[in-house]
């Protein structure tokens, strides 16, 4: 099993660094670590923002890819981003809206992804950390089905939080440095359509809904998309991680 931190992200250096942070450096940073593996094939797993770039990464090396695995389907359309950090989840959710929204002033809550970028890239570290915080949190909150006060208490470490929420960030008002929709372009399945995918997705998962998923599916209807009954973004719940060691097994052979 190779686990890789993106740039800016866990034991990559710098932390937090958005410079030369973008998906087609990520897209490469993974083809250079496969050959620096000397590994021909492998077999390719992510979930969330790892699924988009694990798609993207496929497209443009398929030759190299054994097999998909991919959860909590996400391709950063405007319409994606706009349910989670806008109007959407919101309404699910209001209790931990009430704190996301609390660093923003109200004349700037229009555009809460542009406002949250200011404040996370400002010059004044106190600013910069409440944001990251604020951001962090929503997101934990919102994640499992079943809230995890531990898993929640990340968003209270600073550079954690800090890391997490400016390179999202970063991401997002970039629009993911790729075509509005670009994934799910016929252009774009064409060139991984050969290759065997297992999409394992919940049913109540408002950070990447369930939408997206069946979208997927239908521009790709080679692959196979599971949709888990109980569970929310998280990969740790109990039907999700169920469903992706059984996908793995699924795989082993190849």
């Amino acid at each position: 099993i190779i686990l890789l931190d993106q740039r800016g992200s866990g034991r990559s250096k710098p932390p937090a660094s958005l410079e030369q942070n973008t998906t087609w450096d990520l897209v490469e940073d993974i083809e250079r670590l496969r050959q620096h593996l000397e590994i021909d094939k492998w077999l390719v797993f992510g979930g969330s923002w790892g699924s988009t770039l694990l798609s993207l990464r496929s497209s443009t090396h398929p030759e190299r890819v054994k097999g998909l695995i991919l959860r909590g389907i996400f391709t950063l359309r405007k319409s994606e981003l706009d349910f989670f950090y806008q109007n959407g989840a919101s309404h699910l959710f209001p209790e931990a809206w009430e704190e996301y929204l609390a660093p923003i002033p109200e004349n700037e809550r229009g555009d809460m992804v542009q406002a949250y970028h200011s404040r996370l890239n400002s010059e004044d570290e106190a600013t910069r950390l409440t944001a990251a915080k604020a951001w962090s949190k929503w997101e934990l909150t919102t994640s499992r089905l079943h809230m995890d006060p531990e898993v929640i208490s990340k968003a209270a470490e600073d550079d954690w939080a800090n890391a997490f929420a400016r390179i999202e960030n970063h991401y997002f008002v970039n629009e993911g440095f790729m075509r509005q929709g670009q994934l799910l372009e016929k252009q774009s399945i064409d060139k991984i359509r050969h290759i065997p995918c297992v999409i394992v997705q919940g049913r109540y998962d408002v950070v990447c809904p369930a939408t997206t998923a069946y979208e997927l599916k239908k521009a790709w209807p080679e692959a196979e998309l599971q949709i888990v009954p109980d569970a929310g973004h998280s990969s740790m719940e109990p039907g999700t991680s169920k469903r992706l060691v059984e996908a793995t097994e699924k795989f082993a052979a190849l």
